[in-house]
């Protein structure tokens, strides 16, 4: 179920912003997951950008951001942040759904993570939870190829990223597979459990902003202010961490210190470069792999350049 956030009022940000003519605000629906990984969605609502660019933004949250992408089928919402295998899920469904912008690498930010389990030759026979058709999944299956592991020697276990500390405390699963703050989360609450891989040894996972390009083709002023919004916003986060961590903490009433801790794991973005193509890449070949390919897709059908384009052309490095 949806939880529906509120705009809320901010104060006066250190970025240049255009200014506009007087009059309503363009209304639009975003989406993603309660993570920091996600921070330019969030600053860009409690910094003011949004309302400064001259929107009226509704922000949703999901259990996960690839969970929300979905909702850009049909338009449901305008714009979605999340991983590259459900962007591809989602472009196979509606040919609209695209990728405008990497949002943020997630540097550090992954893991296997076991509970009473030494290593990851130790994890062989057990029960592993993966939150299907995200960025869980992406990485699992990465683990999976770079080690040369048999898939045959794990059983994997659907479980939403919110519900894995859980399952782990529960014994319904061995280990998880997931992004932050699930990994720190459970080495806090749960005795013997640790990091068995991250991220760093294997793929560095992106996170890209989506969008309904039906609906941006024909709300072009709207698309804009949006992508100028995210720019201004991803440039606060590095030039201002602390209180870009402090706005992120307000918005997912979260630590402010353990906030700004996941933010140090990551890189803002905002930018489309090789590395970009290279990974709905991967995600294309990984559904491939498991037979989910309805169709056959590129990643140039999947990425959509134009609204990066229009507003920071610098930014399109492909």
């Amino acid at each position: 179920m949806l939880r529906r956030h509120l705009l809320a009022a901010a104060g006066a940000a250190a970025l240049p912003l255009p200014a506009f003519a007087q009059g309503a605000p363009i209304r639009i629906t975003i989406a993603t997951g309660v993570d920091p990984s996600f921070a330019p969605y969030y600053v860009a609502r409690e910094g003011g950008f949004f309302q400064r660019n001259g929107l009226d933004v509704t922000v949703n949250t999901g259990p996960s951001g690839s969970a929300m992408i979905a909702f850009l089928v049909g338009n449901q919402i305008n714009s979605a942040y999340g991983a590259e295998q459900a962007g591809v899920s989602a472009h196979l469904v509606d040919p609209n759904v695209v990728a405008v912008a990497e949002g943020t690498a997630l540097l550090r930010w992954i893991s296997v993570v076991g509970r009473n389990v030494a290593s990851m030759d130790d994890l062989k026979g057990k029960r592993v939870g993966v939150a299907r058709g995200t960025g869980s999944e992406t990485f699992w299956l990465s683990v999976v190829s770079r080690l040369n592991l048999n898939p045959a020697d794990y059983t994997i276990v659907n479980v939403e990223a919110p519900e894995m500390v859980a399952a782990l405390e529960r014994g319904n699963i061995d280990a998880f597979a997931v992004w932050e703050p699930w990994p720190t989360r459970a080495q806090r609450a749960i005795q013997g459990t640790r990091i068995l891989l991250s991220n760093e040894q294997i793929q560095i996972v992106r996170n890209f902003v989506y969008m309904n390009r039906g609906w941006a083709e024909q709300n072009q002023e709207a698309t804009q202010r949006l992508m100028r919004s995210l720019i201004q916003a991803q440039e606060f986060c590095d030039s201002n961490q602390a209180e870009a961590a402090a706005q992120v903490a307000r918005f997912l009433r979260q630590d402010r210190a353990f906030v700004q801790e996941l933010m140090g794991k990551v890189a803002y973005r905002m930018n489309l470069t090789s590395d970009s193509v290279a990974n709905i890449q991967l995600a294309i070949d990984q559904l491939r792999g498991m037979n989910r390919l309805s169709r056959d897709v590129t990643p140039q059908q999947v990425i959509w350049t134009g609204p990066l384009q229009q507003v920071a052309p610098d930014r399109v490095r492909i």
